[in-house]
């Protein structure tokens, strides 16, 4: 038997944008109050009956022509883009659509841009909320109002303001290869995308928000949302805990099929299907959320697509996150999806012998999610799985950190670190860096690795002399002699005290005593500095005058080490100063830093 299932609606936008208080003021719940950090990390699912939907939007739904067909909106709200990705990927399809929120006062961020690329390569159908109109200054809320009704009681000059930001979206919707219009001037939904300003903490623009939502679904997916939902379910596993007494249980999202109380069913661990069957459903109410449920869940005897529950069943121990679950009638259909799940798994777990950072995730889709984001930043990866950060986890970066020091560090997210791991990284002196919120685990790490990067520079490049260079600053000769002090500016590289230094004939004049940066005496001075030096052997206007450029007379078999195998530890300047040293230098002598 066919029917319409409720769409999956995914919501997306950059962190601390209003994705989740969005949901809630149609939940009338308070999750976001709850997250770590108040960023959501989880993949919750919230209901949206279409009784909801008729009472939120009322006469909008006659005004925009709609009639409500599907049985409400099952809203996905993702930890970001990431899970979004990793659900499409898994041949699920789970987002039939989705809502890309933008923070109209501060527009599009990083997340966001990232979030249109992944839409635009899935061609997933899309609106983007412009959120927080309660925020432009002069904004009168009306409190739970139609968009249309609320902006109609503005000031013209507040109504000019909104419309610039809307048009500044439009622009850089455009620039990405979007068509798009404020949703009431839209022509043609299947070519422009619908821009419904809002407000998450007043309510404003949600009824058009959802009229809109329902209207695409409609509209565009109906062959989509017409699913078997007598088959067999099929389903994604959102979450795995231990519920009090219930014993463990699995969030899944079921996106196909039908999944009754007495079904036998695979569902994905790390090395192994886990086979079991159904003891109880239980879903969350309408309007509740499956991941933070305030009220207590109500048992059902079976759920058909789509749908968010909770299924209790012995022996889900070794079910992971972000992992496959499908109704199985016999050994076949077991043997069937093991074979799909094992090219699923092995697909996400990285295991090589290649230098590169050590990764540890509680579930498939946070993996593959940083996964991406590694990659996409060239960060290579020798290990990554699922579990909590082992003693062998660590002695893995050991080996790369002997060869690799700025790849030798274990990345965890949202997973303990035993204590023997503990230990050994301590000995070792290997980094783990632990976070519950993805991007900040991103952060840390690109932090800890400019931080080592610059440890690990300052270490092999010690007991070189550096390519450096500056200009004498007319009118700041302190004393001519002796040793003589004068004023300069660093115009690249570094110098340092005893470096020796040149004029750019390439004749040596002296060597650097002391520098000083507002007259307190400083061990190095780099590109942009402005400090003053002491040089023992020259004396003003003899060997130097004012306005004349000193470079660092780097010695003939330090500029080689430079040149060969420290090359990569020199920053821009460095390298270009070095040339003009050599430049200078092979006027005396042409063998000086020929290889």
């Amino acid at each position: 038997m066919n029917r319409l299932r409720c769409p999956i609606v995914a919501i997306l936008g950059h962190v601390d944008h209003g994705k989740t208080t969005l949901l809630d003021t149609i939940r009338g719940t308070a999750v976001a109050s709850r997250e770590p950090g108040q960023i959501t990390q989880w993949i919750g699912a919230s209901e949206v009956p279409v009784s909801v939907i008729q009472k939120v939007c009322g006469k909008l739904l006659e005004r925009f022509g709609i009639r409500v067909t599907i049985p409400g909106l099952l809203f996905i709200d993702t930890p970001g883009h990431e899970a979004f990705t990793n659900l499409r990927r898994r041949g699920g399809a789970l987002a039939d659509l989705a809502a890309l929120v933008v923070d109209i006062n501060e527009g599009f961020m990083p997340q966001t841009l990232e979030s249109l690329i992944i839409l635009k390569s899935y061609k997933t159908p899309f609106m983007l909320v412009a959120n927080k109109i309660d925020l432009i200054q002069g904004w009168q809320p009306i409190q739970k109002a139609c968009f249309l009704d609320s902006f109609a009681r503005q000031r013209p000059d507040i109504q000019r303001a909104l419309d610039d930001k809307i048009y500044e979206l439009i622009g850089k919707l455009h620039e990405l290869g979007f068509e798009a219009e404020r949703f009431d001037r839209v022509s043609d939904f299947r070519r422009q995308v619908a821009i419904v300003p809002a407000s998450a903490k007043t309510g404003e623009g949600v009824p058009e928000m959802l009229s809109i939502l329902a209207g695409l679904a409609q509209r565009f997916l109906e062959r989509e949302l017409a699913v078997e939902v007598t088959g067999p379910a099929r389903g994604t596993v959102l979450e795995v805990k231990e519920e009090v007494g219930l014993g463990p249980a699995i969030d899944v999202i079921i996106y196909d099929g039908t999944l009754s109380k007495g079904d036998d069913f695979a569902a994905g661990g790390l090395d192994k299907v886990v086979t079991s069957r159904v003891r109880a459903l239980l879903q969350p109410k309408p309007l509740d959320e499956i991941r933070d449920p305030q009220d207590r869940f109500r048992s059902v005897e079976r759920v058909f697509a789509a749908a968010g529950v909770k299924v209790a069943a012995p022996g889900l121990e070794g079910v992971i996150a972000g992992a496959p679950l499908w109704v199985v009638k016999d050994e076949a259909d077991v043997a069937k999806f093991k074979q799909e799940l094992l090219k699923e798994v092995e697909r996400v777990r990285i295991k090589a012998d290649v230098s590169g950072v050590v990764l540890k995730a509680d579930a498939l889709g946070s993996l593959e999610a940083l996964e991406t984001q590694l990659r996409g930043k060239g960060v290579a990866i020798r290990k990554a799985d699922i579990g909590d950060v082992s003693r062998r986890d660590v002695i893995e970066a050991v080996t790369v950190a002997k060869t690799d020091p700025l790849l030798g560090a274990v990345l965890a997210f949202n997973v303990k670190v035993l204590q023997d791991a503990q230990d050994e990284a301590q000995a070792q002196q290997v980094s783990i860096l632990q976070e519950n919120v993805i991007y900040r685990l991103m952060e840390n790490y690109e932090k800890w690795s400019k931080e080592k990067r610059e440890k690990v520079r300052a270490q092999r490049l010690e007991g070189f002399v550096r390519p450096g260079k500056v200009v004498i600053k007319p009118g700041y000769v302190f004393r001519r002699s002796h040793p003589a002090i004068v004023g300069v500016d660093v115009l690249g590289g570094v110098i340092k005290p005893k470096y020796p230094v040149m004029r750019k004939d390439g004749h040596q004049v002296g060597t650097i005593r002391e520098i000083q940066r507002e007259k307190k005496g400083v061990h190095e001075a780099k590109l942009g500095d402005e400090v003053a030096v002491s040089i023992e052997g020259a004396i003003v206007d003899r060997h130097i005058r004012e306005g004349d450029a000193l470079y660092v007379d780097v010695p003939r078999d330090h500029v080689l080490a430079l040149k060969g195998e420290l090359k990569d530890l020199l920053s821009g300047d460095e390298l270009a100063v070095m040339n003009e040293i050599i430049a200078i230098k092979q006027k005396r002598d042409s063998t000086y830093g020929v290889m």
